[in-house]
């Protein structure tokens, strides 16, 4: 599948990707730093933002868009960020292609079986009736019956957008999301490891990580090193600056 990306900046290749049911977009202004210090690639997954639509829906999928899209842009050795669903498709495809990374930056995921954590928000996205209304605050108000945080809110009607008649459509492919968000909670897809350098940045306040979890990471990423900040499960959006200078940190070695 050929992934829709924006490029910007130059040098070491830094491909980033973002969680479930968002998109580039969500990564514009972190991009925009990063750009000062490597060639960032902020990538539409399959069934987000401009990329295209298709059922299937899981990890050896999104694994496999991730294959083709460095070789079709000549991209070697990248480091790779990924949020959420995007830090599984960056853990699957390390474990797969363990000599085709340089360093791993993993957002506030584990390589473990999750029960699905965003039924209510796409049950919230279905009950929005696109065809009669007119307006985005109409939508939120629609969705603010299933979800109170209105940031969360804002963050998933940005899939809102317009066809050429002027009717609300969702940018995302919500019929294949809904029907695999089984898969999207799968744990590791492939066996094996990766030895290469790996940052795993969490939030305090977030539940995706549990005791434990640091040995079962060390286990698939010996070299794996942690880090916590205090957010919730959207660290990057939540703490920018801290996030971008760990990051940073992190990609030169400090």
């Amino acid at each position: 599948m050929k992934l829709f990306f924006r490029q910007q900046g130059q040098g070491k290749p830094l491909i980033i990707l973002h969680g479930l049911l968002g998109s580039s977009d969500n990564w514009h202004t972190l991009g925009r730093f990063f750009s000062e210090h490597f060639s960032v690639y902020l990538v539409d997954q399959r069934n987000h933002g401009q990329s295209p639509h298709s059922d299937e829906f899981n990890y050896k999928a999104l694994t496999e868009d991730l294959e083709e899209f460095l070789k079709e842009n000549k991209i070697e050795q990248p480091h790779i960020i990924g949020h959420s669903m995007g830090g599984k498709t960056a853990m699957n495809f390390a474990v797969k292609n363990p000599t085709a990374v340089d360093k791993l930056i993993i957002v506030d995921i584990v390589p473990k079986y999750y029960v699905v954590r965003h039924d209510r928000l796409v049950e919230g996205m279905k009950a929005i009736p696109l065809s009669e209304i007119t307006t985005r605050p109409e939508a939120e108000v629609i969705l603010a019956g299933y979800e109170p945080d209105p940031a969360v809110r804002q963050f998933l009607l940005k899939n809102l957008s317009r066809d050429s008649g002027g009717k609300f459509v969702w940018k995302v492919n919500l019929p294949a999301i809904d029907a695999n968000l089984d898969a999207i909670g799968e744990g590791m897809k492939y066996k094996g490891k990766f030895d290469g350098p790996a940052l795993f940045v969490n939030g305090k306040k977030s539940n995706y990580f549990a005791a434990g979890d640091n040995e079962l990471i060390k286990k698939i990423f010996p070299q794996a090193q942690f880090i916590s900040l205090d957010t919730g499960h959207w660290v990057q959006a939540e703490k920018p600056q801290e996030f971008s200078q760990t990051v940073l940190q992190f990609l030169d070695g400090k």
